[in-house]
């Protein structure tokens, strides 16, 4: 049996000797062959003078540097399509993945599981951002056709029927534990204990999340374009609705004209916004999709790789996902 690792990195050099020292000793102990295949995306620090040093003394790592920076989701993709072992696990590069976790996964994944994924618990981070991901998740659960487990990241492993699944899908905007979801097959979660960041600010920002989130709901479901179209019908009921109770209002003032200027004109003004709002909100929606479309239609392919180092011989994959 073999075990594939697949770490993206970005920003971590302070993080990586840490990371591959705990990870050696705990993949030797399980006595398996392994590899570590470190993905770069395109890391602005000293990250790949790290790994290309790192290479000449571990003969289990293997490092693959992107062409530029394509993001987390498709650098893990990268790692996936480069993963030769019977079994692939996937987690992050700053140690809140603890690699003494791995076994426990191996242990259920034997057990008969196709994919068996960690389940952040008793995170380390503030109030706000443990808000912010459980307000994600419900949301998500909310809108989503397929059942993402809550507080699921991408710490897992898989079996190699599964990656070979993920490496036929082609999609460009990627939310890898979506799409783990999506396969089915036999899946656990394990409760996992989330460990503080070990060194550096993440690479993550709150317009980062944000996207991540939305690849997470678009990719999934179409549920929010029938909610516009829900919300459409709505908003025309209750501009029928407000436009009975303005005429109401109007034929029953006593002449007034505060009152009547405010019952033709606020009042109206208020609903041109609020229907104006909702259009725009509804074609900005519409436009993602669309946009999504356009994406996949180029037909780039999903990365390119600038080097490789530590495998037999150098390879160049273009991410087509065929």
């Amino acid at each position: 049996m073999k075990l594939s690792i697949v770490i993206p990195t970005y920003r971590s050099e302070a993080n990586l000797p840490t990371l591959l020292q705990r990870l050696n000793e705990v993949l030797m102990g399980l006595r398996v062959a392994y590899e570590i295949i470190v993905v770069n995306d395109h890391s602005p620090d000293a990250t790949l003078l790290f790994l290309r040093n790192a290479v000449l003394s571990q003969p289990n790592l293997r490092v693959i540097s992107l062409s530029r920076n394509f993001g987390q989701q498709i650098a893990i993709t990268a790692g996936l399509k480069y993963a030769t072992g019977d079994a692939v696990v996937i987690m992050d590069d700053d140690l809140q993945d603890p690699p003494e976790f791995i076994p426990v996964l191996m242990e259920h994944w034997t057990q008969g599981y196709d994919i068996v994924y960690a389940i952040k618990s008793n995170r380390k981070e503030g109030i706000l951002k443990k808000a912010a991901y459980k307000m994600f998740y419900k949301f998500l659960s909310g809108l989503s056709e397929v059942g993402v487990p809550q507080d699921s990241g991408d710490f897992c492993i898989m079996s190699r029927s599964v990656v070979l699944i993920l490496n036929q899908m082609p999609e460009h905007d990627r939310f890898v534990r979506g799409l783990r979801a999506w396969v089915g097959f036999r899946q656990l979660g394990i409760p996992c204990d989330r460990a503080r960041r070990n060194a550096g600010k993440p690479a993550y920002t709150l317009g980062r999340m944000i996207k991540l989130s939305l690849d997470g709901i678009i990719s999934l479901s179409d549920r929010p374009l029938k909610f516009i179209l829900g919300m459409g019908v709505f908003t025309s009921l209750l501009g029928v609705g407000t436009f009975v109770w303005m005429l109401q209002g109007y034929l029953n003032s006593d002449g007034e004209a505060g009152q009547s200027i405010w019952m033709r004109h606020y009042t109206l003004l208020g609903v041109l916004m609020l229907i104006g709002g909702l259009i725009m909100s509804s074609m900005g929606l519409m436009g993602i999709y669309i946009g999504r479309i356009l994406n996949e239609v180029r037909g780039r392919p999903l990365y390119l790789v600038h080097e490789t180092l530590g495998f037999e011989r150098p390879e160049v994959h273009t991410g087509s996902g065929l």
